[in-house]
């Protein structure tokens, strides 16, 4: 389909294309993430290098597969960096919440985005974990 060397610079219409989204979405995207810096030539004409496509990718299977929000994906760019979303490329749903280093404050705030009810079901088990080993702890075994 794409005749250009995988490390070539993309234009907003071929990755549109590639990612199946409309190029308003990559526009906004680019001012809800940063880390999204395509290269602007003259005329405002967008270039996305393979990075981007890359990040791009994973932002797209964060908010269409795994059902998280704009916020969500946010917080989890800010939390694990975009190298690990680089290098996963997160097709393969390999973000859980375990992986995640989560807080108090975080565990109290679920409404920043959705979470499926297997990955809620894993969260459970791990909150339920850490309750009877801070219990052990506080009996002094």
């Amino acid at each position: 389909m794409n005749t250009k060397s995988p490390e070539a610079f993309r234009t907003i219409s071929e990755v549109s294309k590639d990612l199946s989204l409309p190029q308003h979405v990559l526009r906004f995207w680019e001012t809800k993430f940063i880390q999204i810096k395509p290269i602007k030539r003259g005329g405002g004409r967008r270039y996305y290098r393979p990075e981007d496509i890359s990040l791009l990718r994973g932002i797209k299977s964060l908010l269409y597969n795994d059902g998280y929000t704009i916020r969500g994906v946010q917080k989890v760019i800010k939390e694990v960096g975009t190298k690990k979303i680089l290098r996963n490329e997160v097709e393969n749903n390999s973000f859980t919440v375990s992986e995640i280093n989560t807080n108090q404050d975080n565990v109290n705030n679920t409404s920043s985005h959705h979470l499926g009810d297997g990955k809620r079901i894993k969260l459970m088990k791990v909150l339920n974990d850490l309750v009877e080993l801070r219990k052990k702890i506080d009996q002094g075994e």
